[in-house]
């Protein structure tokens, strides 16, 4: 069909995208919503009723929305929104996604094929042109790196990846196959806001930063963090195990009261393909679904889960690298599940002309001291960052948004920067359509993996420190090498303890999976 014959903001079979979601039934279902414009051919997921119940979301969503309006006119500038964002945006119109999905309801599901296995689906599916990976984060790397070997595209979630050593192999084989378009899915990144705050940075409105603070409330609310795993399971008994209460210890308290919530696997779910790389773990609900991001074994955390919305920013505008200096201080930890509060510490070197940066992280509530700037104005309690120069200082949100100068009358007397960077059309509304975008050759990509990678490097780093300081109590502070990717010390603990932190820098895949 030809374009014109199709409408605005639609395009030919012929210029469509022929795409594969592997964990669907979670993130993978929101991706895929941005990408109905295009091809969908495959769906996976370990978890059959999460799948299910995906398609009848989407299947409900797309009787009761109402029709597409007419197509607005080109954008014209929103408070706050740069000249250069009000260009990119009247490149094309927005992508019209209830219509989208209206005909994927109608047209794509009846013939979409649906797979619990990644490697099955690769191997017997040929007509995929590319893949969206939004499984729990211990098996990005592995879907990824398959699906790049054979050529296809790939849009991962964030964070990149579980472990230093597998960002390193999806940047190399990122390098190795240039024609392969590569995306971390923090939209944040894509936000007019981010580039915004960039160009103030780099235009030198704060002058030269030397420290930099965010935070995030995550986990708060959004996940458990800081419990015991669940008591075993008793051969051969089926009632509910006894409390030990009273009980002079909380620990073995919870891990007994969590076992009475022990539950069969479902038999939508297949339990050996969650798990995947990650070591062998009983199942019980309170792992699957979702609440896997706060154990060490499938997660990252608040710092993996929301660092690639803020530490993005600083990374680029900053032009951090890799630190050298990693120091991780929490609440208790027990190593199996994050702790309910973290604070990191790096320290990054002199880059060029610009100078040696302290950058702390924040989470589960833990806040930086508040600028007196705001007078009595509260930092944002969602989270932010506050970049402190010689000369002001900077604030953003999550995802890079409202970049403002502080003092106010610094901020009104700049006004906006020098546009420095291109904006992506629609901004972080379809960060996932930049993508496609790349693919079809019409946009640069936004932030491939060349730059999401280290990105994660940087996160993972200080769930290493976090990781050695808790198997050596007393010190948590590593010194990294990473242009050989090795931690230089090791931490030394009473008794004569001692862990070696590169031990956290990769783990040891379950058989029969392998980082190839």
């Amino acid at each position: 069909l030809p374009r014109h014959v199709l409408g605005r903001g639609f395009q030919a079979p012929s210029d469509t995208v022929n795409i594969a979601t592997v964990g669907f039934g979670g993130m993978g279902g929101s991706n895929t919503r941005r990408l109905m414009s295009q091809n969908i051919v495959a769906i996976c997921d370990v978890d059959d009723a999460l799948v299910d119940a995906q398609l009848k979301r989407m299947q409900d969503d797309a009787t009761s929305m109402p029709g597409s309006p007419p197509q607005a006119p080109p954008q014209t500038a929103m408070a706050g929104m740069s000249k250069a964002q009000v260009t990119a945006n009247a490149r094309r119109p927005r992508i019209d996604n209830a219509a989208a999905l209206r005909r994927f309801t109608s047209e794509q599901i009846p013939r979409l094929k649906r797979y619990r296995d990644y490697r099955e689906m690769l191997d017997k599916q040929k007509d995929i042109d590319a893949i969206v990976v939004a499984t729990p984060d211990h098996m990005h790397a592995v879907v990824a790196l398959a699906a790049m070997d054979l050529n296809k595209h790939v849009y991962v979630q964030k964070p990149l990846c579980w472990s230093v050593e597998e960002a390193r192999a999806l940047a190399k084989r990122a390098k190795e196959k240039p024609g392969v378009v590569t995306q971390m899915g923090n939209q944040g990144h894509s936000s007019d806001g981010s580039r915004t705050g960039y160009e103030y940075i780099r235009g030198g409105a704060i002058g030269e930063v030397r420290e930099v603070h965010v935070w995030t409330n995550r986990p708060l609310g959004f996940w458990p963090q800081g419990i015991p795993r669940p008591a075993p399971l008793v051969a051969g008994t089926s009632a509910p195990r006894p409390l030990r209460f009273p009980s002079g210890r909380v620990t073995p308290l919870m891990a007994d009261a969590l076992y009475r919530e022990a539950a069969a696997i479902p038999s939508t779910l297949s339990w050996d393909l969650f798990l995947g790389v990650a070591p062998d773990v009983d199942y019980h609900p309170i792992y699957h679904p979702h609440h896997w991001r706060g154990w060490v074994d499938w997660g990252q955390g608040a710092l993996g889960d929301m660092g690639a919305h803020l530490i993005d920013h600083p990374f680029k505008a900053l032009n951090l690298g890799l630190p050298t200096v990693i120091e991780t201080l929490s609440t208790p930890f027990n190593g199996v599940c994050f702790p309910h509060a973290t604070t990191t510490y790096y320290q990054f070197p002199a880059r060029g002309d610009m100078p040696a940066v302290k950058l702390t992280w924040y989470d589960g509530g833990l806040t930086p001291p508040r600028p007196e700037e705001l007078g009595e104005e509260k930092l944002n309690g969602e989270g932010g960052i506050i970049y402190v120069g010689s000369k002001g200082k900077m604030m953003q949100l999550t995802y890079g948004h409202e970049p403002r100068l502080l003092p106010k009358s610094l901020h009104d007397r700049i006004g906006e920067p020098k546009p420095l960077l291109p904006r992506i059309a629609h901004a972080q509304d379809e960060h996932e359509m930049n993508w496609i975008e790349a693919i079809q050759s019409k946009a640069p990509i936004s932030c491939p993996f060349e730059y999401a990678a280290p990105l994660t490097e940087v996160m993972l780093l200080g769930i290493v420190s976090l990781r050695a300081g808790q198997k050596t109590p007393g010190d948590s502070k590593i010194h990294y090498d990473g242009a050989n990717m090795r931690v230089t010390n090791t931490i030394k603990g009473p008794g004569g303890t001692a862990t070696d932190p590169n031990e956290f820098l990769r783990r040891e895949y379950r058989a029969p999976w392998k980082l190839t």
